[in-house]
């Protein structure tokens, strides 16, 4: 492996004036991605600028709604109990992701910043409604993370620009969401496909019971749905989001105006899994082919969808069965 120069720059401030006065340089935080590269020759920097000794780009911040710096670990995330109860998709995401060793050291803002269609954390931020913010060395700007991918390994990110963190929105309380990586294997492997959702549905305490009943069972997902079409909950907002099924991460907007403010019904979500494959762009790769992919969405989304509705109805309780999901 060639050698390269190792800055370790403490503050925001100093990492970009380093980057801008340096050639050939990279930015580096937990380096799960960016080392492999050197070592397999794709990239070969003369220069590696280290994140890691910025505290504020490591904070955690709930006061309103949520603030995640780009070098929080995705462990920090796994174990921070306000990311798991408020924002469940992005602790779906972070708790499967790699080896613990792997999640000890990998950051949210280099899972991001790499850009990959198979990114575990990008499907998340992008139904919760995520914005990044963006430093550069005179000026800072706020990009929907929607805007934020270009392609396989590009972002709008200029050369000297740093992601400092992503900001979301507080949700209503009647909102859940929930990710689901289908692999070929259950660790550490990279996603044949990846379905985010968030959804706010329309709940009174008459039948609350009646709904965490109907949930509390190992009936299929077709059947629950069919008892809880009499309970005539609407879903008023709603995000569908999906990974390795384009060159990017991608929200399925056409489902997602299919499914808000109607009742919910099985009828439904199968209409809106199908309005989601339509929605995708999957090609055929090592992992799994393209007809497979789209068959696998009309599953994923109806799944996480009421994967996330559970998580209105029963937001206390640990999601059983776990073969439902």
């Amino acid at each position: 492996m060639r050698g390269f120069e190792y800055y370790k720059p403490k503050t925001v401030k100093e990492a970009i004036e380093l980057m801008v006065s340096l050639e050939n340089a990279k930015f580096i935080a937990g380096g799960t991605d960016i080392m492999v590269l050197i070592r397999q020759k794709k990239i070969s920097p003369q220069s590696v600028v280290s994140l890691r000794n910025i505290p504020e780009l490591a904070e955690i911040d709930t006061k309103d709604g949520l603030r995640i710096g780009s070098c929080v670990t995705h462990n920090d995330i796994d174990k921070n109990e306000y990311i798991k109860k408020y924002y469940s998709a992005l602790t779906d995401a972070t708790s499967q992701l790699g080896s613990r060793q792997i999640r000890n050291v990998a950051t949210i803002g280099g899972n991001i910043c790499n850009a990959a269609p198979s990114a575990d954390t990008a499907c998340p931020l992008l139904v919760l409604d995520a914005k990044a913010v963006i430093i550069g060395q005179d000026s800072s700007r706020e990009v929907d993370l929607d805007e934020f991918f270009l392609g396989p390994g590009k972002t709008v990110l200029s050369r000297g620009e740093i992601l400092k963190e992503f900001i979301m929105p507080r949700f209503n309380e009647n909102t859940g969401s929930s990710y689901i990586k289908h692999t070929r294997r259950e660790a550490m492997d990279l996603p044949i496909l990846g379905v985010a959702t968030r959804i706010t549905i329309s709940i009174t305490s008459g039948n609350e019971v009646r709904c965490r009943d109907m949930f509390c069972t190992i009936d299929s997902i077709s059947n629950i749905l069919e008892r809880l079409k009499d309970e005539g909950l609407r879903c008023e907002d709603v995000r569908i989001a999906m990974g390795v099924v384009a060159p990017r991460p991608i929200r399925a907007k056409k489902a997602e105006a299919a499914l808000k403010g109607k009742i919910v019904t099985p009828e439904l979500f199968e209409e809106i899994g199908e309005i989601a494959a339509s929605e995708a762009q999957p090609r055929d790769s090592v992992r799994g082919e393209a007809w497979y992919r789209r068959e696998m969405i009309k599953v994923l989304v109806k799944r996480s969808l009421a994967k996330s509705m559970d998580r209105v109805i029963r937001p206390d309780e640990a999601i059983y069965p776990e073969r439902l999901w």
